[in-house]
């Protein structure tokens, strides 16, 4: 007959008591740690509910305290009202201005069209080949090369002008040879201003152009007509 088997004892008991005779040092220092950093957050906690109890949000008032470090004596050249300034609303710079037009305009105020087609160091390969293509295959006004920008296109660009009848089939062309460059289709009404910003069209995508400071046409005048002079003779069918 075996001997009946011994109660068992509470195992967490043995470990702790094994910890202690083993290291009864880091157990001390582990609990005192503990206590500290319990010491430490209440006096936190108790500190920041009395600094905010006593913080204001106005300088000048009693118990207000700078959540930064206060800026550099002098004054601000905008003063210091600014954050009460009302919203105004901007003086417009749309053609036609703040009043909406009475009636429509005609059609055929556009007498002619340009594009300008957009590169730079990595694409100006691409803008040659299609340079190329329009000019074997288009009637057009092909202007010079521009490394530079030049009036209101603010990278290196050329230009075509055509006539209204070659809308329909070079908008279309463009759209599917642009060879993924940034192309602006602007009409010629004899508002250039208003020509290069409002009136575009624009294949791929749009950019900036610099025509806000372009001089608006007083009511009832137009600028010089930019007119359309073709200096290339195609050389090649245009596919169908």
């Amino acid at each position: 007959m075996h001997p009946d088997p011994q109660p068992l004892t509470d195992a967490g008991d043995d470990d702790a008591h094994w910890a202690d005779l083993l290291s009864p040092t880091r157990r001390r220092l582990i609990a005192s740690a503990g206590l500290a950093a319990g010491g430490l957050a209440s006096t936190s906690t108790a500190a920041a509910r009395s600094d905010s109890a006593l913080n204001t949000t106005e300088p000048g008032r009693p118990g207000f305290r700078a959540i930064v470090p206060p800026a550099p004596e002098g004054s601000s050249p905008w003063g210091h009202a600014t954050a009460s300034e009302p919203t105004p609303r901007p003086t417009s710079v749309r053609p036609g201005e703040a009043t909406l037009p009475a009636r429509p305009r005609a059609y055929t105020d556009i007498k002619s069209y340009h594009a300008h087609i957009y590169f730079d160091e990595d694409s100006f390969e691409k803008a040659a080949l299609l340079r190329r293509w329009a000019a074997e295959r288009f009637p057009v006004e092909l202007g010079n090369w521009n490394l530079e920008p030049r009036g209101p296109h603010v990278t290196p660009s050329f230009y075509f002008g055509f006539t209204n009848d070659l809308l329909p089939v070079l908008v279309p062309w463009l759209q599917l040879n642009s060879l993924g460059l940034t192309i602006l289709i602007h009409p010629n009404t004899g508002d250039g201003r208003a020509d290069h910003l409002y009136y575009a069209l624009w294949v791929n995508r749009a950019q900036p152009v610099n025509a806000y400071n372009w001089p608006a046409p007083k009511p009832g005048e137009r600028e010089p007509l930019e007119e359309v002079f073709p200096n290339v003779v195609p050389t090649v069918p245009l596919e169908t």
